[in-house]
């Protein structure tokens, strides 16, 4: 059989490359003969820069350390592409896992800004930022203050950085702004979801970063008065993703929004691997209706929809009910037993995972 191993990482976990590898390690020790093909992707969150960097060998890896979305330093790594593009990862600067607590009003994307500054330097004419995982709703006004746009109250004082603070946004300078690099910046998002609303940034997004119905309260006119006095369009898809940080970058320093998943599965060239493979292994840390909307698993389902190629889903967590387009899904907590068991050794049990999906899909051939 031609199996493709494309999961996504499995958040806060392990790394897509290193489930890709646990998977196939599964796999072939019940079909040992089979062709097995790795292609671990992302959907610009987290793992996108290495996304890139095992579909572009001949990028080069670099390291900055920035201010986290707490304020404390953070080393992230960007890559520098032979077309003198710089992918860049907001996971990886302003992620929710860095925050050493919680701090749904005055979490920042300033280290995103800083980063990319530091690409600008380096000589960078195109930029393709991942934005997803990120620990703030600051509707990305902190990356675009490192990148040295000033925002004011009514009496003339820089606000302080989070979300929060933008509900006394009174005046936007950009006098000292960076400007764009020449090639542009694409942003690739994760979700549909526009700026505000009860399908916007803060209300899906801010309880997962820590925020309680009244801080959601806040951080939603906070963004609702960023888009009254910055324009753009707060309504467009993807402009809530990243804690309206897709947003801030469009309306601000005129990025253009990208899906995250079908761009780099592009890159890798899913699409052809999809047409030529019996059977289609991926992943992320938990399957649900989201999974539906823009994220990895969701794109490849589509991708297979018209070639009868069979997928398999395995998920840290299964949620609801699962797709007639899943031929065959799997949640590593029914794996291992417990929630705790799955997140202390997620690598032995993906391939136990893989292992068990060889054996099921090839008596179902």
């Amino acid at each position: 059989m031609r199996v493709v191993v494309a999961p996504d990482s499995f958040k806060g976990s392990v790394p897509a490359d290193d489930a890709a590898r646990a998977l196939a390690g599964g796999w072939l020790a019940h079909r040992p003969g089979d062709d097995v093909r790795l292609l671990p992707l992302a959907d610009g969150g987290e793992g996108t820069v290495d996304a890139f960097a095992a579909a572009l060998p001949d990028a080069e890896r670099r390291t900055v350390t920035v201010p986290g979305p707490d304020g404390r330093p953070v080393s992230a790594a960007w890559l520098l592409l032979p077309d003198g593009a710089a992918v860049l990862e907001l996971a990886q600067s302003s992620g929710l896992p860095l925050m050493a607590a919680p701090d749904p009003l005055g979490a920042h994307t300033y280290g995103l800004g800083a980063v990319a500054r530091a690409a600008l330097d380096a000589g960078a004419t195109r930029l393709v930022i991942g934005l997803g995982g990120s620990a703030s709703t600051d509707g990305g006004t902190g990356a675009m203050r490192a990148l040295g746009l000033r925002l004011r109250d009514g009496q003339g004082r820089d606000l302080p950085l989070g979300g929060a603070a933008l509900a006394d946004l009174a005046h936007i300078d950009t006098a000292d702004l960076l400007p764009a690099p020449p090639g542009g910046v694409q942003l690739l998002v994760d979700v549909t979801a526009p700026l505000t609303g009860p399908a916007g940034a803060a209300a899906v997004f801010g309880p997962q970063k820590g925020a309680d119905p009244a801080d959601v309260a806040v951080l939603d006119a906070a963004l609702r008065r960023l888009a009254e006095v910055a324009g753009g369009d707060p309504e467009e898809p993807g402009a809530g993703a990243a804690g309206g940080t897709a947003y801030g970058l469009a309306a601000l320093w005129g990025a253009r929004i990208t899906p995250g998943a079908s761009t780099i599965a592009g890159l890798v060239g899913l699409v052809e691997a999809v047409a030529g493979a019996d059977v289609v292994l991926t992943g992320e840390g938990r399957f649900d209706q989201t999974s539906l909307t823009g994220k990895v698993v969701g794109s490849l389902l589509e991708s297979a929809a018209s070639t009868g190629v069979r997928v398999a889903v395995v998920a840290g967590q299964v949620a609801g009910p699962v797709p007639g387009s899943v031929s065959a899904a799997v949640s590593l907590v029914d794996v291992a037993g417990s929630v705790d068991a799955a997140m202390e050794e997620p690598t032995r049990w993906l391939t136990e995972a893989g292992g068990l999906l060889a054996d099921q899909l090839s008596a179902t051939a």
